[in-house]
């Protein structure tokens, strides 16, 4: 995303609450001061295009099986059940974790590393990135875990004007930086946000027209069994996404 298309939301944020530019800027000079010295890894290399791309947030219907949402063709489908199905997956903050103890592979984590740090450090020991974001707040949490991170799988990203290898895609949560991967590369259109409530707070309201993307159905599990090499995977031009759950992150 151009800075200066996201520049008037982050005008508001700052604003309405009260943050500090200089604060996010700080922590925004410290992760590249923490990466200076080594290759971080290139957003190119998570163009899926073409793929189903789920999108999940840590809310508690992620793994509420009691209570399985409808597709579009009226069949009863559960949270855990589309991200399966997705050709990709890419999960905020603690929905990492629960989608590996679920089984379900995470090809990208976006996390501000405040919980579950460890499971970022084992995804780029594993070879999937992990978006690494740095604002007003969390510069312990980048000091402590940044030099444990395997930097080659490791984006850089801020809220503030980017610089260096650190980049912003838009976004202001773990939730919806997941989404703002870059949408206007990868070739979306609208979101479909399935438990999704950020919608109705102000923040959504200013952050939602930004996310224009397209939305597909999940494909047959026998296609995604059929997953090659990472980066050989995460290649294409159009992308689809379905959101599965982005609340409480």
């Amino acid at each position: 995303m151009n800075y200066e298309t996201w520049s008037p939301v982050y005008e508001q944020i700052l604003a309405d609450f009260g943050f500090d530019r200089g604060a996010d800027e700080q922590a925004r000079d410290e992760l590249a001061s923490l990466l200076a010295e080594s290759l971080s890894f290139d957003p190119d290399h998570l163009d899926v295009a073409g793929d189903t791309v789920a999108i999940a947030g840590a809310g508690p219907s992620l793994t509420d099986a009691d209570g399985p949402e409808m597709d579009d063709s009226g069949t009863a489908d559960s949270e855990l059940d589309r991200a399966r199905e997705a050709d990709a997956v890419f999960a905020a903050s603690t929905a990492a974790a629960v989608l590996r103890s679920e089984g379900v592979t995470v090809d990208c984590m976006v996390t501000d590393l405040d919980k579950t740090p460890e499971t970022a450090r084992e995804l780029t020991e594993e070879g999937t990135p992990v978006a690494a974001h740095a604002h007003g707040d969390n510069v312990s949490e980048l000091r402590r875990w940044v030099p444990e991170l395997d930097a080659e799988y490791v984006v850089p990203t801020t809220q503030a004007r980017p610089v260096g290898p650190v980049r912003n895609f838009g976004g202001f949560t773990d939730g919806d930086r997941a989404a703002f991967v870059d949408l206007r590369r990868l070739g979306l259109r609208r979101p479909r946000c399935r438990g999704d409530e950020s919608s109705k707070t102000p923040l959504g309201r200013a952050i939602a027209p930004m996310a224009r993307t397209s939305t597909g159905r999940g494909v047959p599990d026998s296609r995604r069994s059929t997953r090659g090499n990472r980066r050989e995977r995460l290649s294409g031009r159009e992308l689809r996404t379905t959101f599965v759950t982005n609340r409480h992150i």
